[in-house]
């Protein structure tokens, strides 16, 4: 069965916007891979929603493993068309994160999205975050000036937001070095609200890849201690996506439909000591989850498809348990009503 997408103009119009910057960024990382990778080419993997009749999504995939560890493009739309007892008209969204495998090489975080209320409401989630293993000051300056100058006069609030957004209470620092987060943002123009979210998108895109095509042409040389600077890195990523991060858990709570998908943004190995030290350093019942995420990875940390469906199912049976816990998890200045938006009216 195929993918049904919205027929209502709002959604149609999210919808192609996402899907474009999905193909912008997935066509700069093939040339990346095609001029100085092993020339594999992201590949497609779809998933639908209700066999299709609420929509689905397309994720396309790293395959260069000379350039990438783990590397997903993701884009969906989730709708109810046909079924207006429910809150939410339709949501559309790119999501998206990209681990080099050289740890001297930054990953990169980019969430767009617009919800369309069937009250007629609609606010977009705008994200960005640059996440380096070993920090480059270079980089991050050039990843803060870009932000500022797309963001505009958005940008003292989207920074603000993101530092309280992606801030590791527990460990007392931050995942990534510049945080960029808009939620529930609109305006009186809904055309120039979508002109600023693609343009965002845009830049932020052009921004990264220029910054990883230089990376990966002058810091060709690595140590030893920076890898394991980046399997401590990428467990903190881990870490913070799974206890954490709202979306994420959001995603889960809805449907399970796209575990693996909305695993996407995991690397392929972290260091499971570690994560299970942390445990001690939660408040309850968080450190029940950190115990259990790490009890289902193997002695090499590996995080393949399989450990992503556990480890997804882990996440939604510890927030059906724990309900209250959810208020522990990251926001910006207002909680999003994700779930909820998939209630009845």
């Amino acid at each position: 069965m195929t993918m049904i997408m919205s027929k209502e103009n709002e959604a149609i119009e999210a919808y192609t916007l996402v899907r474009t910057l999905q193909k912008k960024f997935v066509d700069k990382l093939n040339n990346l891979s095609q001029t100085i990778g092993e020339n594999k080419n992201f590949e497609e993997v779809t998933w639908l929603r209700d066999e299709g009749i609420h929509g689905g999504g397309s994720r396309f995939e790293a395959r260069d493993n000379i350039l990438f560890n783990t590397a997903s493009v993701n884009v969906s739309q989730v709708h109810y068309d046909e079924d207006d007892t429910k809150k939410l008209q339709s949501a559309s969204a790119i999501s998206t994160i990209i681990h080099p495998k050289n740890p001297q090489v930054p990953s990169i975080h980019i969430h767009i999205s617009l919800t369309k209320l069937r009250d007629g409401g609609a606010y977009w989630r705008v994200m960005a975050d640059l996440n380096p293993s070993i920090i480059n000051e270079e980089d991050k300056n050039i990843f803060d000036k870009a932000i500022e100058d797309l963001a505009s006069s958005t940008y003292e609030e989207g920074v603000k937001q993101g530092n309280k957004y992606f801030n590791i209470p527990a460990l007392n620092r931050h995942r990534g070095v510049s945080h960029f987060y808009l939620e529930n943002y609109k305006t009186a123009n809904k055309e120039d609200d979508s002109t600023f979210a693609l343009k965002f998108g845009e830049g932020v895109i052009d921004t990264y890849i220029n910054i990883i095509n230089n990376a990966f042409k002058t810091r060709k040389e690595f140590s030893v201690q920076d890898i394991k600077a980046q399997l401590d890195y990428h467990t903190l990523y881990l870490f913070q996506v799974l206890t954490l991060d709202r979306g994420t858990t959001s995603g889960l709570l809805i449907h399970s439909q796209n575990d693996v998908g909305i695993m996407g943004s995991l690397p392929t190995f972290v260091n499971k000591k570690l994560l299970d030290s942390w445990s001690s350093k939660v408040e309850k019942p968080q450190d029940e989850l950190v115990k259990n995420l790490a009890e289902v990875l193997n002695a090499q940390g590996c995080v393949d498809v399989k450990t992503k469906e556990k480890l997804a199912s882990i996440v939604r049976e510890h927030y059906k348990k724990y309900p209250e816990a959810l208020s522990m998890q990251a926001s910006g200045n207002t909680i999003p009503s994700t779930v909820s938006n998939h209630d009845k009216k």
